[in-house]
C-alpha cells in the first residue's frame, strides 16, 4: 500500500535511487525494464518476509544486495537486478517506503520508454484522457474495480479499450493500477502515475476547466505564462466543463487559480451570506 507520508530518510533515499536508475537507463533494454520492476514490485507486495529483509535497517546492505541477486538473476534482467540491488543498499525506515520507491522507479523506467519512444506526450494524455473516461463511463469503472471481477477480464477490457489505440505505456501503466491497486482507488493511482511520468521532464501539470476548447494559440501562451510563474513547463490538461460559464478554473497540485464566471459569483453569494 502507498504511504501517504514519506521521511525524510525515506525522500534521501529515493532521489538517490532515481539518480543511479538514470546511469541504468543509458545502457538498458527501455522496453522491458519497467515492466521487469513492475513484476519484482508484485513479489516485493506479495512476500512480506522478504520485504522485511530487504527494507531492515539494521541488515548489512552487501547482504541484501546479494539476497535479492540470488532471487532475480536469470528472471529479469541484468539491468533491473541492478535497479534493485541499488535501491535495497539504501536506507528505508518502514518496509512500505521501499515498496513505493520500486513502484516509483517502475513508472520512471516506463516513461523513459515513452521519451526515447518520442510518445511521452502522448503518454500524459492518455492517462489524463483514461481518467476523464472512468468519471464519465461508471459502468466500465465499477467493472474496472470490482474484484469478483477476474483480473485476467479486466486485462481482456483494457486490452479492447486501448490496444492499438494508445502507447504500449499507456496499455501496461492503466494495467498495474486496475490489477494491483496497492490500495488506493483507481483514479488516485491514475492522478500519482500522471504525475511522476511528468516528472520526467521536470514539468508541473495543470489542469484546466473551460466551458470552450482553447485554440492552439491560446495553449501556448496559457502554459507560457504557467511557465513562468512556476519555473517549471507547464503541461495542460484541458478538461471542458460548461458549469465554468465562462473564463478557466486551473489547478496545478494543491492551489487553484479560479477565474471563472461561476467562481466569482459563489464568491459574492459567499460575502452576501456573511453580511
Amino acid at each position: 500500500m502507498t504511504s501517504a507520508v514519506i521521511g525524510a530518510v525515506a525522500r534521501a533515499s529515493l532521489a538517490e535511487a532515481r539518480e543511479r536508475l538514470e546511469s541504468v537507463l543509458a545502457t538498458a533494454d527501455k522496453a522491458v525494464l519497467g515492466g521487469e520492476l513492475f513484476a519484482v514490485l508484485h513479489l516485493v507486495d506479495r512476500e512480506h518476509g522478504l520485504r522485511r529483509a530487504i527494507s531492515d535497517p539494521a541488515a548489512n546492505p552487501q547482504a541484501k544486495a546479494d539476497l535479492v541477486a540470488g532471487l532475480l538473476q536469470g528472471k529479469v534482467s541484468a539491468a533491473a537486478v541492478s535497479v534493485v540491488q541499488d535501491l535495497v543498499r539504501l536506507r528505508w525506515t518502514r518496509p512500505s517506503e521501499l515498496a513505493d520507491a520500486l513502484e516509483t522507479l517502475a513508472v520512471t523506467a516506463e516513461a523513459a520508454r515513452a521519451e526515447s519512444e518520442g510518445v511521452l506526450d502522448d503518454l500524459e494524455d492518455e492517462l489524463f484522457r483514461f481518467s476523464r473516461i472512468l468519471e464519465s463511463e461508471p459502468q466500465l469503472r465499477s467493472a474496472l474495480t470490482n474484484p469478483a471481477l477476474p483480473d485476467e477480464r479486466k486485462v481482456q477490457v483494457l486490452r479492447a479499450l486501448l490496444e492499438g489505440k494508445a502507447t504500449a505505456s499507456t496499455l501496461l501503466l492503466v494495467t498495474e493500477l486496475v490489477v494491483h491497486p496497492r490500495g488506493r482507488s483507481l483514479e488516485s493511482g491514475l492522478a500519482h502515475t500522471g504525475r511522476l511520468v511528468a516528472q520526467r521532464r521536470e514539468r508541473l501539470v495543470a489542469l484546466v476547466r473551460s466551458a470552450v476548447d482553447l485554440t492552439e494559440q491560446q495553449r501556448t501562451r496559457l502554459a507560457a505564462v504557467l511557465s513562468a510563474a512556476y519555473g517549471h513547463d507547464v503541461h495542460l490538461n484541458i478538461e471542458l466543463d460548461p458549469s465554468v460559464l465562462g473564463g478557466l478554473s486551473i489547478q496545478i497540485g494543491d492551489e487553484v487559480i479560479d477565474g471563472t464566471i461561476a467562481g466569482r459569483l459563489d464568491e459574492v453569494r459567499r460575502r452576501l451570506g456573511g453580511s
